[in-house]
C-alpha cells in the first residue's frame, strides 16, 4: 500500500498542504471543525508525519545536497562551482554528490540525502534515469516536503523548479553556423545520445538541415556508447561519407574527434570543421583551438542555488518556475570563417 502524504490529504480537502501540516500539529490557525476533519483522515489512512521533514521545518541544516551525473564534464563542473559561491555567500555548505550516469547511484544517493541531511537538492539526471523513464524516487523525494531544483537535464513529469538551456536551438544555430560557411555534409558524434539534451541537440540540427533543404541522414548520427570505439567508428564515418563538418556533443568527444582526424591527416577545418558542446580549458589549448558552445554553467549554478535557496527560506507557498538559458557560440580555428556564403 503507498503511504499516504501530506499532498494526498491536502488534495482530498482542497486545501494546501501547508494548513494540513498545521491542523495535523493541532495549530490554533484551523478552524476546529477542519483541523478534527483532517486529524480523523489522517488517522483513518495510517498518515505517520515524516518526522525528519517536520524538524526541518523548526531546524535548518544550512546544507544543500548536489547531484551531477558527470564531474569530468566541465559543464558539470562549472554549474557546480556556480552553486558553490552561491550557496557560500548566502550562509549554506553544499554535500556534492555524482551519480556517474547510474540510476541505481541516483536513486540511492537522494534516498541518503532524504534523510535529513540537506534543506534542498539541486539535481541534473543520469542518463541512464533518462533512458528508462522512471521517476518514482524523484516523486517520493518532492514527497518528503524538501524543495528540489533541476538543471540541464529535467523530467517533465516532477513538478519542481528547473533551469534548462535551450539545446534545441543550439543545435540548430550551431548547424545553421556550419552551413553558412558553406559546409554542407554535417555529422553528429554523441556520447549522451539517451539524455534528453542529446535528443534536442539532434533535433535542432534536423530542423536546420531541413530549413536549407538538406536531406537527413541516420548514418551522419554517430552515438558513440561506454564500450564502443570511437576510433572505429569516426574512420569509418569520414571514411564512407563526404562529411565537411562534425558537432560533437561534449566537449571530451570533440578534443577526440580532432585528436583522430589528426591522425588520419585529415586537416581542420579546411576538410572538416569541428565544433563542441562546452566551452572549457581543453577547447582552448588544443591545436587548433575548437569552435565550441558555451552552455554558461557557471550562471545556471547560480541561478539554480538562488532559486533553491529563495525557496527554503520563504515562509508561504510559490509557484514552481523553469528558467531558459541561451547558449552562445564561441567561434575559434576548427571552424572556417563565413565568407560571402548565404545560405538558403
Amino acid at each position: 500500500m503507498k503511504k499516504i502524504t501530506l499532498k494526498d490529504i491536502a488534495a482530498n480537502f482542497g486545501v494546501s498542504i501547508s494548513t494540513v501540516s498545521k491542523a495535523i500539529n493541532d495549530s490554533h490557525e484551523i478552524s476546529e471543525d477542519l483541523k478534527a476533519k483532517i486529524q480523523e483522515f489522517a488517522r483513518e489512512n495510517h498518515y505517520k508525519p515524516n518526522q525528519i521533514a517536520l524538524s526541518l521545518l523548526k531546524r535548518s541544516t544550512k546544507t544543500i545536497g548536489v547531484i551531477v551525473p558527470n564531474i569530468l564534464n566541465y559543464f558539470f563542473t562549472q554549474v557546480f562551482y556556480g552553486i558553490e559561491k552561491t550557496a557560500n555567500g548566502r550562509g549554506y555548505s553544499i554535500i556534492s554528490c555524482i551519480s556517474d550516469e547510474s540510476y541505481l547511484k541516483e536513486r540511492q544517493t537522494m534516498e541518503l540525502l532524504n534523510s535529513g541531511t540537506v534543506d534542498g537538492l539541486i539535481l541534473s539526471l543520469s542518463e541512464e534515469t533518462q533512458g528508462k523513464g522512471d521517476i518514482a524516487h524523484l516523486q517520493d523525494f518532492m514527497d518528503s516536503q524538501i524543495p528540489m531544483v533541476m538543471f540541464d537535464r529535467v523530467s517533465e513529469k516532477v513538478n519542481c523548479d528547473k533551469v534548462v538551456v535551450d539545446d534545441f536551438e543550439a543545435g540548430y544555430n550551431t548547424t545553421k553556423h556550419l552551413l553558412k560557411t558553406g559546409c554542407k555534409q554535417i555529422a553528429i558524434i554523441s556520447t549522451i545520445y539517451n539524455s534528453s539534451v542529446g535528443k534536442l541537440r539532434v533535433e535542432g540540427y534536423k530542423k536546420a538541415l531541413s530549413e536549407n533543404g538538406i536531406e537527413y541522414s541516420e548514418r551522419h548520427v554517430v552515438n558513440v556508447g561506454k564500450d564502443d570505439d570511437m576510433q572505429l567508428l569516426i574512420s569509418l564515418l569520414v571514411a564512407d561519407e563526404k562529411i565537411d563538418a562534425i558537432i560533437a556533443l561534449d566537449e571530451i568527444t570533440a578534443v577526440d574527434t580532432l585528436n583522430i582526424l589528426k591522425s588520419k591527416a585529415i586537416e581542420v577545418p579546411d576538410q572538416i570543421s569541428i565544433v563542441g558542446f562546452t566551452n572549457g580549458r581543453l577547447s582552448k589549448y588544443v591545436s587548433p583551438a575548437l569552435t565550441m558552445v558555451s552552455q554558461h554553467g557557471k550562471y545556471i549554478g547560480e541561478l539554480a542555488a538562488n532559486i533553491l535557496i529563495d525557496r527554503i527560506e520563504y515562509d508561504g507557498e510559490m509557484p514552481y518556475t523553469t528558467k531558459l538559458v541561451k547558449t552562445s557560440l564561441i567561434e575559434r580555428e576548427s571552424t572556417k570563417r563565413i565568407m560571402g556564403f548565404v545560405g538558403q
